[in-house]
């Protein structure tokens, strides 16, 4: 049976504090009272980009709910299960923490349905991907430094934030403009620590969508009864609550509860057998070993590997596609394309802030100028912006 452990020393194949990249972009003394990956969740936690996510869609619009995640709520139950990981294989916590915090940072208002308009407005501009974007909102985005532009992270940090899906052997205009500003071997692994947090991201997604498609009303506890591993902790959380008021709403909720604790547990135990499976075969002596070998060494076990790929099919078909769903990305696209295209035919109709930030008069910079200004946007205020921009009754 696995057991949480202690704090203990850190394996020899985490990321050392004391051996770290630091923070090659601005030369900054170190903290006395902080290591440098708590240093950098805190710039994470403290950054406008990271507020923003609160008002920033995960599935369901901010406005559809109070009790849907949104990616400020996502970004913090993928914390908690990275940091809870790493704890157990004894990896630095602070680090997956900050990773797994920062790595939303990127992402436009509406969720993917903005991703994906902006991405096509992007196409003949060098692209648009949440995960480059995500660094660049680090990097140079976030103003709140007197001595340098973005958060000065460190290289372990925006490693773990650009290999965030593996290595990285095609990088995208965007990536490889951040990589040429500041290499981070995109061809190799990332340290176990953020590939800890990228595994926390699924485990904790396919976790929350599930609660939030019942709790909407789009899915039902029946549809669940065949996806692989949920309609067994279905049927587990069902049998417990068999003495239960069968028409309580109550009864019901707890069956929900139940059923996506007991999933999101067997896909953290699974992901750390098979983990330390993996570090045994390898025998990886430091982090460069890690970053070295021929395949993750944090990842899911074959069968949980299918039975996610199961999960992750389902929720496509029967929530992301849901016609309702589909009728709130479909405006969404409508609603950012507009934005995009009235603001790069017309800069002169930004913000004051953001026409300083076009330092060139091409059409590239405008552009990488508009895309940054609505990415940066919650989705109220982009429904408020679009409002004031198509609408002759709001004032501008």
């Amino acid at each position: 049976m696995l057991q949480a452990t202690q704090r203990d020393a850190l394996m020899p194949y985490a990321v050392q504090p004391a051996e770290g990249r630091g923070r090659r972009l601005h030369a900054e003394p170190e903290s006395l009272t902080r290591s440098p990956w708590q240093r950098d969740r805190d710039r994470v936690v403290h950054s406008s980009g990271f507020r923003r996510l609160q008002y920033k869609t995960q599935v369901f619009i901010n406005h559809e709910g109070d009790f849907f995640r949104t990616r400020l709520t996502h970004s913090l139950e993928v914390a908690q299960v990275a940091r809870s990981m790493a704890r157990y294989l004894r990896l630095d916590e602070d680090l997956t923490e900050a990773v797994a915090l920062a790595h939303d940072l990127g992402h436009t208002p509406f969720g993917h349905a903005g991703e994906d308009a902006l991405a096509a407005h992007m196409q003949r501009h060098g692209g648009f991907d949440h995960n480059a974007q995500a660094l660049r909102q680090v990097m140079l985005l976030e103003r709140r430094y007197l001595a340098f532009d973005g958060l000065n992270l460190t290289w372990e940090t925006l490693e773990g934030l650009a290999k965030h899906n593996g290595p990285v052997r095609r990088p995208s205009p965007r990536l490889a403009e951040v990589d040429a500003l500041f290499p981070l071997d995109l061809g190799g692994y990332a340290s176990a620590e953020a590939q800890v947090a990228a595994l926390a991201d699924d485990i904790a997604y396919h976790g929350h969508d599930l609660d939030d498609g019942v709790k909407s009303g789009l899915l039902s506890l029946d549809d669940l009864v065949d996806v692989p591993l949920v309609g067994q902790a279905l049927a587990e959380a069902r049998t417990l609550a068999a003495d239960l008021p069968k028409s309580d709403t109550r009864t019901h909720q707890r069956i929900r509860h139940e059923m996506v604790r007991r999933v999101i547990h067997a896909l953290v135990t699974d992901v750390l057998v098979c983990t330390r499976e993996r570090l045994a075969d390898l025998a990886p002596k430091s982090v460069e070993d890690i970053r070295a070998a021929n395949a993750p060494v944090v990842a899911f076990g074959m069968a949980m590997e299918e039975a996610n790929k199961g999960i992750r099919k389902f929720l496509f078909a029967k929530l992301y596609r849901h016609w309702r769903v589909n009728r709130m990305t479909h405006k969404a696209r409508h609603v950012t394309g507009e934005l995009f295209t009235t603001l790069t035919e017309s800069p002169n109709l930004l913000p004051a802030e953001w026409q300083q930030r076009v330092k060139e008069k091409d059409e590239g910079a405008v552009h990488r100028t508009v895309a940054d200004y609505v990415a940066s946007m919650t989705d109220r205020y982009a429904m408020e912006e679009h409002r004031r921009l198509t609408d002759l009754s709001v004032a501008g």
